[in-house]
Formats: structure tokens, C-alpha cells, sequence
């Protein structure tokens, strides 16, 4: 067991600095602000799977840029209550963003055939491979 003396002088900001491991601090930092994202290789291509519920298929931007593929998402929530005579009794602003990149490995993606849909919580891309990097079949060399 670990005895931990806390110095009130500093902010609780640093608490978590110096009782937290690195490891911990990171992936608290990532699941709070990044979406998980699935990534699977087929022989056909690559399927992402971005786990990002409460938006809709308008809040995406999909863009690819050479061989970088980029999501992102950029969304704002207000939540206003007023009295009778117009005044606010309460007002809540809320941003939420995120942006991830994905470098693609060169010439292998067929960039013109990339899809996106978004159901259930759950933006799905769809990158096919190109005909020339997909894996060609074994075939029998005649010894002369």
C-alpha cells in the first residue's frame, strides 16, 4: 500500500499528475475525448468501425488527402432555460470535436471507391483495396 500525502497549495490538477501512472493518464485523456475506432484488413481491403452515438451522418466530415484519412466530427449543444419575461435562468453551451487521421498504406487503397455510413452510434468505412495489391492466387510454374 501506497501512502499518498496531498499539499493543499497545489490545484487538484496535479493530483492526478503525481498518483496516476502515464498509462493512466492517457487513456483516461483518449476515451473521454476520441472515439474508439475498429480496424480490420481483409483480402478485399480495410473496414473502420467509429464508435461516435448521439450524432448524425451530417456531423461527419470523411476526408482522404493522398494517403492520409481523416474523420471528424465538430457538434454544439445548447441548452437554454428562460423565465416568463425572457429572462435566462439557465444557459448551457457544449462543444464537442474530435478529428482522427489514418496514414494508408501507399498505392494500396482505391481512394474513388471509399464509403461511410453511419447507423446505430456507429460510423462505418468501407476502403477497398485496388485490384494490383489485392493477393493474387498460387499458381504452378512448369519446370522446362
Amino acid at each position: 500500500m501506497t501512502l499518498i500525502t496531498y499539499n493543499n497549495r497545489f490545484p487538484r490538477f496535479f493530483d492526478d499528475f503525481f498518483t496516476k501512472t502515464l498509462d493512466q493518464r492517457w487513456n483516461n485523456n483518449i476515451s473521454t475525448s476520441l472515439p474508439a475506432v475498429n480496424v480490420k484488413e481483409t483480402e478485399g481491403g480495410f473496414e473502420l468501425e467509429v464508435a461516435a452515438p448521439g450524432l448524425k451522418k451530417e456531423d461527419f466530415k470523411v476526408e482522404l488527402n493522398k494517403d492520409v484519412l481523416t474523420i471528424s466530427s465538430e457538434k454544439e449543444y445548447k441548452n437554454e432555460e428562460k423565465d416568463q419575461e425572457g429572462k435566462y435562468t439557465k444557459r448551457e453551451f457544449k462543444y464537442q470535436s474530435f478529428q482522427r487521421s489514418f496514414r494508408l498504406p501507399e498505392g494500396v487503397v482505391n481512394g474513388e471507391k471509399i464509403q461511410a455510413k453511419y447507423e446505430n452510434g456507429i460510423l462505418y468505412l468501407s476502403l477497398p483495396k485496388r485490384e494490383e495489391a489485392k493477393p493474387k492466387a498460387a499458381r504452378l510454374i512448369d519446370v522446362a
